[in-house]
């Protein structure tokens, strides 16, 4: 699938509908391209009115580390829909399980946009192992393996 900014594959009713997340906590607003099985391309815009800018920090605000990790959980468990045999569904949740090997290069300030890559390493019996990175441009931010595993809404 390609890539356009102006005609997103998935804009943020669609988004809404496989994640549970909403305001402040959705941290992914469009998804640009997304290879099930393989790979999704996502994009967060950051904001000054963004709630964590209050206190991280009020003379230089930057966009905590701990966030963009999840913003690319958030995009690993689209990613794991889109390759399940089901569509977005509300008795079945992805939770992120696991981190590793998490790294942060570079800060992230009002006025960036995330880049959000995820790859599918593997997915079995409901776990995926991913490899994500956040990008600034054409500069890695952050980079990180996670683990999501699929459970029911009720648990």
């Amino acid at each position: 699938m390609t890539e356009d900014n102006n005609n997103p594959l998935m804009d943020i009713r669609a988004i809404m509908d496989y994640l549970p997340h909403r305001y402040p906590f959705l941290l992914i607003d469009r998804v640009l391209s997304c290879e099930p099985y393989h790979s999704l391309v996502a994009l967060k815009n950051i904001t000054y009115n963004e709630p964590c800018f209050t206190g991280h920090f009020p003379q230089r605000p930057i966009f905590p580390g701990v966030l963009i990790i999840e913003a690319l959980a958030q995009a690993t468990g689209i990613l794991a829909f889109r390759s399940g045999e089901r569509e977005a569904d509300r008795e079945m949740l992805f939770y992120l399980v696991g981190i590793d090997k998490a790294r942060f290069k570079h800060p992230v300030e009002p006025g960036d946009q995330l880049r959000l890559e995820v790859k599918m390493q593997r997915f079995r019996s409901g776990i995926g192992r991913f490899e994500g990175e956040a990008r600034v441009a054409d500069k890695i931010v952050a980079s990180a393996e996670l683990m999501c595993a699929k459970r029911g809404a009720d648990i």
